[in-house]
């Protein structure tokens, strides 16, 4: 079998289990002729059990008009206002703080997020994770 050539890559957020072929799913893929409904199917049954949490997706499109794709991680924010049982981040974070997680509970989300991070290390994720939560007007206490 011939090697298929990469023609596009393709990052989005989708809500995991649940996404449908409206913007910014549909026209991202239908450019590139690429099989929406396929694609809406597949995706939803590898991430049903997130439960409409959003999640980066990396698309490859293949010139033959296959594809194959990576589900990502949720993202930090996310995750972070999930721990910390809010809706929304803090607009001025350095003045007003909106909550607080556990050293456990950042440890967590750190090694969650360790596979999509640019380190190999749980004390460098856990940093990085903080920065974030800091971002948000999130406190991490003991």
């Amino acid at each position: 079998m011939a090697k298929k050539e990469l023609t596009a890559t393709i990052r989005l957020q989708a809500p995991g289990g649940q996404a449908t072929p409206a913007p910014p799913i549909g026209p991202a893929l239908g450019q590139h002729g690429v099989n929406i409904g396929q694609f809406i199917q597949q995706f939803n049954a590898d991430t049903a059990k997130l439960n409409g949490m959003p999640v980066t997706v990396v698309i490859s499109v293949y010139s033959d008009r296959t594809f194959s794709f990576l589900v990502k991680s949720p993202p930090a924010a996310v995750l972070l206002k999930e721990a910390a049982g809010l809706a929304k981040g803090s607009g001025v974070p350095n003045k007003d703080k909106v909550g607080s997680i556990t050293k456990e509970q950042l440890r967590t989300i750190a090694e969650r997020k360790l596979p999509d991070l640019n380190t190999d290390f749980v004390e460098a994720a856990e940093r990085i994770v903080a920065g974030t939560a800091r971002s948000m007007g999130i406190d991490v206490v003991d």
